[in-house]
Formats: C-alpha cells, sequence, structure tokens
C-alpha cells in the first residue's frame, strides 16, 4: 500500500508554475544604486512609460504656447485695431479662438495622458513593492510591523506618484514665466526687467521653504505609519482587547499617536503659513512696479495703453505657477520623505534566496535527513544545535520535547522559512537550499498550530494550493479531515464567506479546514505542527481514522503533545536541549527514557502515573 502511493506521485513530475499571472508585471525595477537621489533611482520606473510621459509634457508645453502669444495678439489688437485702424479686429478675434481651441485640444490630451502615466506609475510602483515583501524571508517579518509595511504600500506610493507624475507638469506650468518673460522684452526691455526683479527673492524664499519642510514631511510619514500600526494590531487584536476590557487604554494609545501626527501636522501648516503667501503675492508686487513705472512710460509716450494691459495678462498668468511653485516644493518634499521609507524596504534583501543553478525537486521518495544542524534566531542562544535525525520514506515521525525545545523550528527548517547556520538538511539526498523554493514548497506540506485563514469563501480557502481542484477533490479533502459535516450546517455551505482571518468559526473548525487545505495538495511529504491542538478528543479521534489511511505511503514528521496524536507514529523523537536525545517507540520510550515520560506529563499535563 505505502509503495504504490509513493509510486502514484512519483509519476506525476512538479510543475513549476502552479497559477499563471493575470497582471501586468512592472516593466523595470527601481535603480538599486541607494547611493543616488531618490529622484534617479525612481526613473526606470517612468521610463517604461516615457512616450506617455513626455507626450503629456510636450502637449502641455503646447498648451501654454497658445494661451501665452494670447497677451501679445491684445496688444497688437488695441494698437494696430483700436488706435490706429491698420489691421481689421476680427483679424484677430479669429486667431485668438484658434489658440483658444488649440490650448483646449492640447491641454485636454495633456492631462489625458499625465493621468494615465500617473496611475500605470502608481501601480507598477504597487506590484513591485508587493512583489518584493512576498520575496522577503521571515526573519524580515520578525522585525517589521505590518502597519508601517502598509503605510509605505499606501500612502508613501501616493506621495511619490503625485511628485513623480505632476512636478514636470507643474515645472512646465511654471516655465510660462521664461515665455511670458520674452514676450514682455519684445514689447519694453526695461518694463519687462522691472516686472522681473521680485523672482530672485522668490527663488531664495522657495529654495528656503523646501530646506525646511524635509524634516516635517518625513516626520508626518513616519507618525503616519505609526498611526496605521496601532490601527492594524488594535483590528487584528480585537479579541484580546475585548477580553481584557482595555479598550480605553487602545483608544488612548491611539490618540497619543493621533496628536503626535496632529503636531507634525501643525507643523507642516505653520511652515506653508510662512513661506507659501510670500511666494504667492511676490508677483503682486511685480505688478505694482509694472504699474508704477509703465504707467509713467504711457504718459510720457514711451509705450502704448496695450502694452500695459499685455504686461499685467503675462504677470497675471505667472501668479498661476507661483501658486504651484509653493505646491511643488511641498510636493517634494513630502514625496523624498515617502521615497526614503519606500527604498527601506526595497534595499533589503532576503536571507533566503535560490542558488545559481537551483533544481526542481521531483519524483519524491521522501527521505529526510537532519545532518548536525545548529540554527539560531537573530542573536538569540541556539535552539537547535548539532541535531541529527533521519525519517524514512513512507515512515511516520511524532517530535516531542518541552515548549521552546525546537520542534516548529524543525518544520521551519525543512520548509527553508530559514536557513541552518550550520550543517544541512537534505530531501532524497539533495540540500534544501539547492532545491527552488516552490518545488520544495510544494512537495512538502505542513498544517500549521495558528492556521490561517483568507476572507473568503470555505471553498476557495480549501483549495487555496490547487485553485483548479474540482469541487469533488475539496470535498473529498474536508470529509478526511472530518470538516464536511459542519461545513453543509452552514448557510451557504462550501460558498460560506469566513470572516477577517476566519474567525466566524472556531478554533477547531479552522484547523480542520487548515487540514482539509494541506490534503488537498497530496503532498509526499507531511509535517503536522500539533495541527489538531483546538479540536477535542472525539473530533481528533475521526480525524486520526482518516489520517491513518492518508499517511499510508507518506513521509509524515508530527509535532506533537497529545498522546492520540503520539500514537499515530511509527517512531518518536525526544528533543531536548536542542538536539534527539532519545528515539523509538511510545512503549519503548516510556520504559527506557524517564525524561520522555517526564515531557509527556508536562505537555499533556496527566500525571506521571496515567503515562
Amino acid at each position: 500500500m505505502r509503495a504504490t502511493g509513493v509510486a502514484d506521485r512519483a509519476s506525476s513530475i512538479y510543475e513549476p508554475v502552479g497559477v499563471s499571472s493575470r497582471y501586468r508585471r512592472p516593466p523595470s525595477g527601481v535603480d538599486p544604486d541607494a547611493t543616488k537621489k531618490w529622484t534617479r533611482r525612481i526613473w526606470p520606473l517612468l521610463r517604461a512609460h516615457r512616450i506617455a510621459f513626455f507626450g503629456a509634457i510636450a502637449l502641455s508645453f503646447v498648451s501654454l504656447i497658445f494661451q501665452v502669444q494670447v497677451p501679445y495678439l491684445l496688444n497688437q489688437a488695441i494698437d494696430k485695431s483700436l488706435q490706429h485702424h491698420t489691421v481689421p479686429l476680427h483679424y484677430y478675434v479669429t486667431l485668438v479662438i484658434i489658440l483658444a481651441v488649440g490650448g483646449l485640444i492640447t491641454g485636454f490630451l495633456a492631462r489625458w495622458l499625465l493621468f494615465r502615466t500617473a496611475y500605470d506609475f502608481e501601480f507598477d510602483l504597487r506590484n513591485l513593492i508587493y512583489e518584493h515583501l512576498t520575496a522577503m524571508s521571515f526573519s524580515f517579518y520578525d522585525r517589521v510591523q505590518s502597519g508601517q509595511l502598509i503605510s509605505r504600500a499606501n500612502s508613501d506610493i501616493r506621495s511619490v506618484q503625485m511628485y513623480s507624475t505632476f512636478a514636470p507638469l507643474i515645472l512646465v506650468q511654471c516655465a510660462i514665466g521664461v515665455i511670458a518673460f520674452i514676450f514682455m522684452l519684445s514689447i519694453s526691455v526695461p518694463l519687462a526687467l522691472i516686472a522681473m526683479a521680485v523672482m530672485p527673492l522668490l527663488f531664495w524664499t522657495g529654495v528656503r521653504m523646501r530646506k525646511v519642510m524635509f524634516p516635517i514631511s518625513w516626520v508626518i510619514q513616519s507618525r503616519m505609519a505609526d498611526v496605521a500600526t496601532i490601527v492594524d494590531e488594535n483590528i487584528n487584536g480585537v479579541r484580546v482587547v475585548k477580553s481584557f476590557a482595555q479598550e480605553r487604554r487602545e483608544i488612548n494609545q491611539l490618540a497619543d499617536a493621533s496628536d503626535s501626527l496632529s503636531w507634525a501636522y501643525i507643523q507642516d501648516a505653520d511652515l506653508r503659513a510662512r513661506f507659501t503667501p510670500i511666494i504667492q503675492n511676490l508677483p503682486q508686487l511685480g505688478l505694482v512696479l509694472v504699474l508704477l513705472f509703465g504707467g509713467a512710460m504711457v504718459i510720457n509716450g514711451h509705450l502704448g495703453v496695450g502694452a500695459i494691459l499685455a504686461f499685467n495678462a503675462y504677470l497675471l498668468m505667472l501668479q498661476a505657477p507661483f501658486m504651484m511653485l509653493g505646491m511643488l516644493v511641498m510636493l517634494g518634499q513630502r514625496a523624498a520623505a515617502s521615497a526614503d521609507r519606500i527604498f527601506e524596504v526595497l534595499d533589503e534583501r532576503p536571507d533566503i534566496v535560490e542558488r545559481p543553478g537551483a533544481v526542481d525537486l521531483e519524483n519524491v521518495d521522501g527521505r529526510i535527513r537532519f545532518e548536525d544542524v545548529t540554527f539560531h534566531y537573530g542573536e538569540n542562544p541556539p535552539i537547535l544545535e548539532h541535531l541529527n535525525l533521519e525519517v524514512e520514506p513512507g515512515e511516520t515521525v511524532a517530535v516531542v520535547g518541552r515548549t521552546g525545545s525546537g520542534k516548529s523550528t524543525l518544520a521551519r527548517l525543512l520548509l527553508r522559512f530559514y536557513d541552518v547556520d550550520a550543517g544541512r538538511i537534505a530531501i532524497d539526498g539533495h540540500d534544501v537550499r539547492d532545491l527552488t523554493l516552490p518545488s520544495l514548497r510544494a512537495q512538502v506540506g505542513v498544517v500549521l498550530d495558528e492556521p490561517f485563514l483568507f476572507s473568503t469563501t470555505i471553498g476557495e480557502n480549501i483549495a487555496y494550493g490547487r485553485p483548479g481542484a474540482a469541487r469533488d477533490e475539496i470535498i473529498a479533502a474536508a470529509t478526511a479531515a472530518n470538516a464536511h459535516g459542519f461545513i453543509t450546517n452552514l448557510p451557504d455551505g462550501y460558498d460560506t464567506v469566513v470572516g477577517e482571518r476566519g474567525y466566524t468559526l472556531s478554533g477547531g473548525q479552522r484547523q480542520r479546514i487548515a487540514i482539509a487545505r494541506t490534503l488537498l495538495v497530496n503532498p509526499p511529504i507531511l509535517v503536522l505542527d500539533d495541527a489538531t491542538s483546538a479540536i477535542d478528543v472525539h473530533v481528533e479521534a475521526e480525524i486520526h481514522q482518516a489520517l491513518e489511511h492518508l499517511l499510508e505511503g507518506r513521509t509524515t514528521v508530527i509535532i506533537a503533545h497529545r498522546l492520540s496524536t503520539i500514537s499515530l507514529a511509527d517512531r518518536v523523537v525526544l528533543l531536548d536541549d536542542g538536539a534527539i536525545t532519545a528515539t523509538g517507540t511510545h512503549v519503548e520510550l516510556l520504559e527506557t527514557c524517564p525524561a520522555y515520560a517526564e515531557v509527556l506529563a508536562h505537555v499533556a499535563d496527566l500525571p506521571s502515573e496515567a503515562l
């Protein structure tokens, strides 16, 4: 029976790609050189959309060319049509209409292309970060708060997107000042110089504003992430909060974080209140100078009335770009702070990567060897030290030990959630570090002690490892895990949508669905990490009856605490002080190893006499 089961699985070759991608991958990544400015690092993503991006800028520039000619034509119309009657007035009226239509069309196309570029860029950057997060190792998630990552993948991306796509457009808008200045020079050089006399002061104000706003922009983004972290933890931990009646404490904690964020926003608003009015109103000073000196030139006959009107129109046209200049500075500093936080994530490198030339794990017999394995988490003392263990193909081995002895660590190392510090782990003679990660994790199924369910239907949760599985196969896996009965009693059966993390179900029900999810994949190697801890003994007995059949021909490692679970094993190993201290059947260890009986009495909460 065992040999047949192994042979059946050996005939099926592993396919590295189990699910085809339905989304367009980012055409390019960011520049990996951390010494470059953030704008240069983000440029490859924008360059992928350069046709639409530069098209929007060019059309925007053309639209401005149309607009900036209107005051010049106004000057010509007053001078040649109204005063000297040398050119018919309808000639200039026709030209203004043509310019208006041209500005309308080019302006529409420029905005359409710009918004398309903006959202494509945001799409690419968001997917780039998510792909990077899926590639990161467990050690990364051990030290990073999920709320911080959520903030970086949302508000920080939006800040970078807004600046990266809109800043060039705003700069083009500001370029109208150069074009307007050229037209002003063509009308009157002295008056043009007088009108632009305030520009040096405006430039200095913008530079000063940029320098003082960067620190507070960074603080705002950081404290927004703090608020997101608190909200995320309280939503996920709402049952703990309520069970200890700590709602008010958590509200106070959120209020403190919100107060800190509010302080940063107030500082930001204070700085903008100081600098923005200066930037917006300095052009008005230029208007005053034009009226003062230009009016004198008109009175003395050195300048026409149309020229004064044209100069006033140009100065009014310059107000919008200068108002946007303040917004550009604010967006730039916020984007720079957000980019720093995004690159903190993107510059992280995963600890677990495939070696060059990694091969797929195929035709698995199921022999597992832990050879002189040593491992520790971070800077902590070693949790496994010179551990040796061999599991034969088709054998079921139960690992027993005190809490914290490293039982679950064995499963994590086998699946390469972490890499050993010394020694090696081999499957069928292949070092797991020489195998492709998808093939390794497809051939080694694991049921964790804390099952996680997605907020989707029960059927989709069971079929997570095999999205294309037929309903009959899903039902068969659920039946084997003794879950079919309670599922059919739910309002929508297998189409019932579970709540966040599956909390609408009991702990035992979640564990049974997790078992069914792994059984549906039908891996040749199975790891049960205390997988029936939340299931009552009567249901557990029924699951064990199904598992006894399903474990035939399958190499299985059981992280065990209950005697009933240990009874499924062909062999039991005792893990103590990071090493295997005893091995044998359950009966043999009870008779020959006092430490084994002591551990069982402790973990099973049973008196030693009952063992």
